[in-house]
């Protein structure tokens, strides 16, 4: 503002000027500089915003499984001792069919009293105890599932099922969908921007989510004893599918 008003001497030689009061020429000045700097404000950039979608199928590349075992017996002792020869025979049969001791977790060990039905105006009687032993088993070889299962339950397992297919490398996995999504979002981008006479842009900002389809899960099952008919149990494939928000640059 100071230097608008020493250069004021300077303007009051041009006779355009010279009958206008130094007030004026500075309100002239300060509405031309308002006026520019609005001009600037009210021209927001144009954005589109788009989701796009991309899936692709793949066959999963090994299984979990978790089975386990659950003996009663008078004492604690003669329960465990149970459980534990249980346990033996179930880990031998995966050893035999090619499963590592390195992917055989053991995931649940409890031991509980166990008391006869209450009768009225009776205290709870202790009849004996129960042991249960529960593992986690990764399966390398898809195709080996169903045989696992039956040589599980024919081992002595009480509890068998639980089995998820799972992708070791999921983001990989992905990592096609995720091309094809950003395709997507461009080709509805591109559609938006003709239709409403707009000059598409560049990507200004990308976000995913993260949600994709869940791995097949097959129902638990159990075996109360004896051998079973073998289990039937197919992988089949995944179909994992990518949502991402896309934002676009546009102009008019």
């Amino acid at each position: 503002m100071r230097e608008m008003e020493d250069a004021l001497p300077m303007l009051t030689d041009i006779s355009p000027l010279r009958f206008l009061g130094r007030g004026t020429i500075l309100a002239a000045f300060i509405v031309a500089g308002g006026a520019e700097l609005h001009a600037q404000q009210s021209a927001p950039e144009a954005r589109i915003i788009v989701i796009g979608e991309g899936s692709v199928v793949v066959p999963p590349d090994y299984a979990e499984v978790r089975s386990g075992a659950t003996t009663r017996a008078k004492t604690a002792k003669e329960a465990a001792d149970a459980n534990a020869k249980v346990m033996a025979a179930m880990t031998a049969a995966l050893h035999e069919l090619g499963v590592e001791q390195k992917d055989i977790q053991t995931s649940r060990f409890s031991v509980q009293p166990v008391y006869a039905t209450p009768q009225p105006n009776t205290e709870p009687k202790l009849i004996g105890f129960s042991v249960s032993n529960q593992i986690a088993v990764t399966i390398r070889q898809i195709a080996s599932v169903g045989a696992i299962l039956d040589r599980l339950i024919g081992a002595g397992a009480t509890d068998v099922g639980n089995v998820e297919f799972l992708h070791a490398d999921m983001s990989k996995a992905l990592d096609k969908a995720r091309e094809e999504a950003v395709a997507d979002a461009r080709r509805k981008a591109e559609l938006y921007a003709h239709a409403a006479g707009l000059d598409l842009g560049r990507v200004a900002w990308i976000t995913e989510d993260p949600a994709y389809a869940a791995p097949m899960q097959a129902r638990t099952m159990r075996a109360p004893g004896g051998h079973a008919a073998a289990v039937p149990i197919a992988a089949g494939e995944d179909t994992l599918r990518i949502h991402v928000t896309v934002g676009f640059a546009s102009g008019l």
